[in-house]
């Protein structure tokens, strides 16, 4: 087998354990089981239990679409163990519904969502311009630039930082991980998963929330020239909010342009718009997060 079609063998593995993970399981009426991500090591990755708690309000709504999500994470998940998700049905009325998601570990809450369901109908329309990039044809995948210096990465930190990805990520302007520089607090990136998804739309859009909380916390790192890798930096989700606003594909590429107009008191604000790549704004996003600089 060549090197390409190994990579493509990979890369739709990758896809079907993430289309596996976000498949919650039901265990009873509103109460969900999401599975742990193969091979995860420590913290649960934030857009994990978004997407798995998107996904149980999902399965409890019928005729309307999830809009939007708003999230709060109160602790870190740990990898050791499933998570539960419980939906309260809050509100069904003839256009909306709502539902309010607990993720829960080992009996304790690790996050409350709150998600907002519709039912389609037109309206008057209008959105913002998609930023003039460079388009993802023209782009090196960050798999790529992270080979590059895999010899500048410790050894031990080696397999977290070249293993496989199911999300495909391509930045028009790539950060330089060892020596990151003070620039302003904008930044785009090309996104899709590695393979084909099956057509299903609330899928597609629970990967999507999956996918939404990479690239937008170190926005608001940029001006300081820092990033994850420098020591002392603490960082971590605190609250974390989507409004779907198009049907969209997540295995065909969409701009994720972020930006961050404000950080203080250890607290970093990011938000971000995200467009198919004929330039429909399909989502946008918006997200504080823990920025404290520990000393020592």
């Amino acid at each position: 087998m060549s090197e390409p079609e190994k990579r493509a063998e990979t890369a739709a593995e990758q896809v079907t354990q993430l289309v596996e993970l976000l498949d919650v399981e039901t265990i009873d009426v509103d109460l969900y089981r999401g599975a742990r991500q193969p091979g995860g090591v420590g913290r649960v990755f934030g857009g994990q239990v978004i997407a798995q708690a998107l996904q149980a309000a999902q399965r409890s709504v019928e005729g309307k679409d999830a809009h939007s999500l708003h999230a709060y994470f109160m602790r870190p998940g740990n990898e050791d163990f499933p998570i539960i998700y419980r939906v309260v049905r809050d509100y069904d009325g003839g256009s909306f519904a709502n539902r309010r998601v607990i993720a829960l570990q080992q009996g304790v809450p690790i996050l409350n969502m709150i998600a907002s369901f519709q039912r389609p109908e037109e309206g008057l329309s209008h959105q913002a311009d998609m930023p003039d990039v460079p388009g993802p044809d023209e782009l090196r995948s960050e798999f790529e630039l992270r080979e590059e210096i895999r010899d500048h990465v410790p050894e031990r930190f080696r397999p977290f930082f070249l293993r496989p990805r199911p999300i495909e990520i391509r930045p028009c302007s790539p950060r330089n991980w060892f020596k990151p520089e003070k620039r302003d607090p904008v930044q785009h990136s090309w996104f899709r998963t590695a393979a084909a998804l099956p057509d299903d739309p609330a899928l597609h859009r629970a990967v999507l929330s999956y996918a939404s909380d990479m690239m937008l916390l170190g926005t608001a790192t940029l001006p300081h020239g820092v990033n994850w890798m420098t020591r002392g930096l603490q960082s971590a989700s605190l609250d974390h909010a989507v409004w779907l606003h198009e049907p969209l594909r997540a295995d065909d590429w969409l701009l994720y342009t972020t930006d961050s107009p404000w950080a203080g008191h250890a607290r970093g604000f990011n938000r971000g718009r995200i467009y198919s790549r004929d330039g429909r704004l399909v989502a946008s996003v918006a997200q504080e997060g823990l920025m404290r600089m520990r000393e020592g």
